[in-house]
């Protein structure tokens, strides 16, 4: 019961903060802060993810309409902080929210509620999604490097992402700015969007700032570019076939 009451109560810590106002936005806390501090289990990670698996599939690879995002190679603490605020309901995701309550994560580990920390869970999944290989052909928007709108797509983000995202979409682990480059285009278009009409509530208010004036088009181009991006060869899977060898 301990252990339900500090759950709840860590949750109470998030969304308080995320309440707090613009500045707010990651300041962390509560179960944010716990899942950091703890030490991963893979194994429970494996399992805790086979729950995740049935959208974003057993690679974290999601699916290039934008159903789900790709989830695999993410920086940890981005995963983190996201999983959290989800839990925490800052974060809309009804899809996601009931995969992730406590009895969810804690069943699929082998336990029932309140026999282990949920913060303990999201330690162990967060940090087996990041080392997961990425997919080699995430999807991509409609203009090559041929076209105008690839290389107005460029000038965009070089004025206005680089800062934060990196000149190669790496984001920042440190910094909870997520990595972009070979996320699908569907996705992170419908995110944008989300973002600059204030429909996603724990979006970095920079960013919101940033982005505001971004006309459809506009928004349409950087992403294309973004898509576009080259993620290194190390963190890549070595092919579209790869199977995730740990659920033979």
């Amino acid at each position: 019961m301990k252990v339900i009451a500090a759950a709840k109560k860590a949750t109470l810590v998030v969304g308080l903060l995320t309440l707090g106002g613009a500045n707010a936005w990651n300041e962390g806390g509560g179960e944010q802060d716990d899942a950091l501090t703890l030490t991963p289990d893979r194994e429970r990670g494996i399992a805790v993810y086979e729950v995740c698996s049935a959208c974003h599939l057993l690679e974290g690879w999601g699916q290039k309409d934008g159903t789900f995002p790709q989830l695999a190679g993410q920086h940890r603490r981005v995963l983190v902080k996201q999983l959290a605020d989800i839990r925490a309901g800052n974060r809309d995701n009804p899809t996601m929210y009931p995969f992730a309550l406590d009895d969810q994560i804690a069943a699929a580990a082998g336990y029932h509620e309140g026999e282990i920390n949920p913060a303990q869970l999201v330690a162990d999944v967060t940090a087996y999604m990041a080392q997961l290989p990425m997919n080699p052909d995430n999807g991509k928007g409609p203009w090559n490097a041929l076209f105008p709108e690839f290389e107005q797509g460029k000038k965009l983000y070089e004025a206005n992402c680089v800062e934060c995202h990196g000149e190669n979409g790496e984001g920042s682990d440190e910094k909870f700015y997520p990595k972009i480059q070979g996320q699908h285009y569907e996705y992170m278009l419908r995110q944008f969007e989300w973002i600059r009409d204030g429909k996603r509530r724990n979006a970095n208010p920079d960013m919101v700032k940033q982005i505001e004036g971004f006309s459809d088009k506009d928004m349409q181009m950087v992403i294309n570019y973004t898509s576009r991006l080259k993620v290194p060869k190390e963190d890549l899977a070595p092919s579209v076939d790869y199977q995730n060898p740990d659920y033979d």
